[in-house]
């Protein structure tokens, strides 16, 4: 637990407080926190952390969470027409186990599975490119955790 002090900082952010930023970033930035991002966004404050040398990422879009940021944001900004697009689409989620290995070659698995049939339709069209790079992206984090983890 030392260790990790030495190189985590962390903070805590309730309810109010994460309504209190996104309200706060919209009304001053004109930028819309999702709850997730807020409580990152509220810890840097918390810590004094807020400076040019600080990166503070965006967990998500916030019209995934309208009811919650209607809370602190009302009317809320009309969300992109894609992202209203997925509110009437099934869920759909896949089960695997912690295993790093097994975590990547699923998810190459259903890389090249979407490819493949965007191929046999002759059109590989800029969703399936965003969802492919988002995938991958996932993974790449997911691999730099578990190292960054390992090193501990």
């Amino acid at each position: 637990l030392e260790e990790a002090r030495k190189d985590f900082l962390s903070a805590r952010a309730d309810t109010a407080m994460t309504l209190q930023i996104i309200k706060e970033y919209n009304d001053k930035h004109q930028y819309m926190l999702c709850p997730h991002s807020a409580v990152g966004v509220s810890a840097i404050h918390q810590l004094g952390e807020v400076n040019s040398a600080t990166v503070c990422l965006a967990t998500a879009h916030e019209a995934k969470f309208p009811d919650a940021c209607k809370r602190a944001v009302d009317p809320l900004p009309t969300p992109p027409t894609q992202l209203s697009q997925l509110f009437s689409m099934k869920t759909r989620s896949s089960r695997c186990p912690n295993d790093l290995k097994v975590v990547q070659s699923f998810m190459e698995s259903r890389i090249e599975q979407r490819v493949a049939s965007d191929k046999a339709l002759g059109d590989v069209n800029a969703k399936y490119k965003k969802m492919i790079f988002g995938a991958a992206f996932a993974v790449i984090i997911s691999m730099l955790v578990t190292q960054l983890t390992k090193k501990r």
